[in-house]
């Protein structure tokens, strides 16, 4: 009975799925897909969680303050390692994507339902910091949903089959491997070794070889523009700047992808060695499955030049990266709303963790 009235307000309000990452946000709304994507950052007057702009100082506007907001200002992200880190940022960014699909959408009476994406390794307490937040920003009902479960669904893994389905999701904050077969995990290894881990990488990297300190933003660039986990056909050189840790003036220097390369060699061998792991950990029957069906990669860190070589390389199988790796765990949750009826019972919702 009381799934038939949710059902029935669904049908005055508007379904949101989130894929809620360390370093972006994905919104996805029932039946038109990803409409949102924007940058997991809060920009807040210091010693306060007063967000600028009347609450507006979020996603796209807040990370272009990143490493450049005067005293007073502070552009931060609520969750590290992906996982909330921070209570009351977190809910004001979860309220911001809420509002911006109602208005979208159009206002209506009743409060949405949405499903959030979790990451397979979090505590019990993470898990209701996640539906605290998302309650007090205005749902009406949540839904947690297991990343690596929605990555797989968001591509168009056969997961409900009796048959080996293997993913890979490499976000900012964790890497999440997972073998799924007949609609449920098997198997799986929640690290929290990702993109973010290669930025430091390249940042200490940085000033161990050139005494040179670098930020964030340019250490992601960095990663994106050069940055590869193979060797590639031709080398490529890139010009960084930052600040010269013993002049201490502005500086700029040439690196090149072999020694950025070398950089991201430690956190590319955990994300080797996560998957190496949940693959010993794997049935038989099912194992004989990848050696055709192989590993699929999603996530913004699967867009690592040669990642997918890399891992290929080290466990004998096929690595493929999905078309659009960066949205496959927001659409998945756009198809689990869209399904309901015959997986609700599969997911985790508030009353399950009281």
């Amino acid at each position: 009975m009381a799934n038939f009235i949710d059902d029935f307000f669904s049908m005055f309000s508007t379904d949101i799925g989130i894929d809620l990452g360390t370093c972006n946000t994905l919104v996805c709304v029932k039946g038109e897909g990803v409409i949102i994507t924007e940058p997991s950052v809060v920009a807040v007057k210091k010693g306060t969680n007063k967000v600028l702009l009347n609450g507006q100082a979020v996603g796209n506007v807040a990370k272009e303050m990143l490493g450049k907001t005067p005293g007073g200002i502070m552009a931060v992200r609520p969750l590290r390692e992906g996982v909330i880190s921070d209570f009351d940022l977190a809910e004001a960014l979860i309220r911001y994507f809420i509002q911006k699909v109602r208005q979208h959408k159009g206002w209506k009476l009743i409060k949405p339902r949405v499903a959030i994406s979790i990451p397979s390794g979090i505590s019990t307490v993470e898990k209701r910091a996640v539906i605290n937040s998302a309650e007090r920003a205005g749902a009406r009902k949540i839904y947690l949903v297991l990343e690596p479960i929605a990555a797989a669904i968001g591509i168009g893994l056969p997961i409900q089959e009796p048959i080996a389905s293997m993913v890979a999701d490499i976000g900012g904050g964790t890497t999440e491997v997972a073998v799924i077969s007949l609609g449920g995990i098997v198997t799986s290894k929640s690290i929290r070794v990702a993109g973010d881990e290669m930025d430091m990488a390249i940042i200490q990297h940085m000033k161990t070889t050139y005494n040179l300190l670098i930020g964030e933003q340019m250490a992601e660039r960095v990663k994106i523009t050069i940055g590869s986990a193979f060797p590639l056909e031709k080398e490529i050189t890139m010009e960084v700047g930052g600040r010269d840790l013993v002049a201490a003036r502005p500086r700029k220097i040439i690196v090149n992808s072999e020694e950025i390369r070398e950089a991201l060699k430690k956190p590319i061998d955990l994300i080797i060695q996560a998957i190496k792991e949940t693959l010993e950990k794997t049935p038989p029957e099912l194992s004989a499955d990848l050696i055709n069906q192989g590993l699929m990669m999603v996530g913004g860190g699967s867009l690592l030049r040669g990642i997918d070589k890399a891992i290929s390389k080290e466990i004998q199988i096929p690595v493929r990266v999905d078309d659009d790796p960066l949205t496959a765990v927001a659409k998945g949750t756009g198809i689990i709303l869209e399904n309901l009826d015959q997986i609700r019972e599969s997911l985790e919702s508030g009353e399950d963790l009281l």
